[in-house]
């Protein structure tokens, strides 16, 4: 068994980690919080569909089938899985973790559904984005995050805590003006009860990236959870004959669905490398700048808010901007020297307690890989290729039944916010390879 590692001090982590390093680092998180806004935003577009008819439970459940997909793919494809078989030999404390956060997220995420049919896509974004204040919380709590940060940063965290709060006071006000009024409880509880659990899940996060496992591991058996759970809560819900009656019946946009929860993933990897690189008081955060682009894709492509006064125009758009703004307070504080030992610390603990090498903690945590055998294993085995195939092939399927749905839609706001985040995927890839190799 590896000798339990000693817990070491600000000064020892100066060593392990150069300055250099870790602002390249604490750079390169602030750019993946940024990308994750970009495409965690766009992943809910289609969730509009349950306007047109397709019950909530369908779309969460194809959403979560695409999710599956691209968490088994995407690391093949970028990774290998003989990697992701070395992290967890070294780490396999944390596939149960990983599968509860799977989980949280699959309640979170039917919740959402509701929320947006019931309040709407610009309404819901912001209140279940509340849940950056329990990821700060436990942050501070469990894994030593904002410990020694200065009392500067202590006040942009507080500040922007605070004008989160308000952008969404004002966000659940302009809600009883657009949603039917027996809708509005409803729909604004869903949204805040997702962002509970969304807070909840980001421990295991934490937990796994100080342990110094990496994303394109953590998220393989994520999906195990999220799948298993929301397949339990479709049959509950509607039964299994009935469920299978609604796929047949929404066949022609099962596609739509499956494709939204891949771009999700996307946008969840630059997440969770923000949280592995600035933590989850700082990555959360800027994250959920997917606020401002939800509400641009429910404004701007699908037409929500209008017709409707002036006054409710204001009051959506200065809640996001207050949101967006008391994010970035919190997320921009950068971490000192100081804290970043005391992130040291809570990992060298969550090493001693799991019995985890402590040179494959440091490596996480610097953002490098492990060991030359980890390199070797990165060659793609058949098994890596049968997996990119299969969701290949399942994609393809569902695309050729599909059809476009009977929506309105601006295409040309579509296009140029579609083009942003292919952007966004281009630098913040070529940002990750170059700094870490995807580590």
């Amino acid at each position: 068994m590896t000798a339990a590692p000693q817990l070491v001090n600000a000064e020892e982590t100066q060593q392990a980690v150069p300055s250099s390093r870790l602002r390249k680092l604490q750079g390169l998180g602030i750019l993946c919080g940024f990308s994750a806004g970009a495409w965690l935003g766009a992943a809910e577009a289609p969730t509009k569909l349950v306007r047109i008819g397709v019950s909530p439970i369908v779309v969460s459940l194809l959403m979560v089938v695409g999710v599956f997909l691209a968490r088994w793919s995407v690391p093949a494809l970028f990774r290998s899985m003989g990697q992701v078989r070395t992290d967890i030999q070294q780490a396999p404390h944390l596939i149960v973790w990983g599968v509860l956060g799977g989980c949280l997220w699959a309640v979170a995420n039917t919740l959402t559904i509701f929320a947006i049919r019931d309040v709407g896509l610009s309404i819901a974004f912001p209140l279940w984005n509340m849940n950056s204040l329990i990821g700060i919380f436990w942050g501070f709590v469990l894994f030593n995050e904002l410990r020694q940060a200065g009392r500067l940063r202590w006040l942009s965290v507080i500040g922007g805590t605070l004008l989160m709060l308000l952008g969404a006071a004002l966000l659940a006000f302009a809600s009883s003006t657009q949603a039917p009024v027996e809708h509005v409880v409803r729909g604004t509880l869903a949204a805040l009860a997702a962002g509970m659990l969304w807070g909840t899940m980001y421990i295991p996060y934490r937990k796994a990236y100080l342990t110094g496992m990496n994303p394109l591991s953590f998220i393989v058996f994520f999906t195990i959870g999220e799948l298993g759970m929301m397949t339990i809560l479709a049959f509950s819900y509607r039964g299994p004959s009935a469920l299978l009656h609604e796929l047949i019946k929404a066949k022609d946009v099962l596609f739509w669905l499956a494709f939204g929860g891949f771009v999700w993933v996307i946008g969840d990897l630059f997440q969770q490398y923000a949280a592995k690189y600035i933590g989850i008081s700082r990555g959360i955060p800027l994250s959920n700048t997917n606020q401002l682009w939800g509400l641009m894709w429910g404004v701007l492509v699908f037409g929500e808010l209008h017709g409707m006064s002036r006054s409710v125009y204001g009051q959506v758009i200065g809640g996001s901007v207050l949101m967006l703004a008391g994010a970035g307070a919190i997320a921009l504080s950068s971490v000192t020297r100081e804290e970043h030992g005391r992130w040291h610390q809570a990992a060298q603990r969550e090493g001693q307690r799991y019995s985890v090498d402590s040179d494959y903690v440091r490596a996480g945590l610097a953002g490098e890989n492990f060991s030359e055998a980890r390199d070797r294993q990165s060659m793609r085995s058949w098994f890596d290729w049968i997996l990119v195939l299969l969701a290949t092939a399942v994609f393809v399927c569902l695309a050729v039944v599909a059809r476009v749905p009977a929506i309105t839609l601006n295409w040309a706001a579509m296009a140029a916010l579609s083009a942003t985040m292919f952007a966004f995927l281009a630098v913040c890839g070529v940002a990750l390879w170059k700094v870490t190799r995807f580590s």
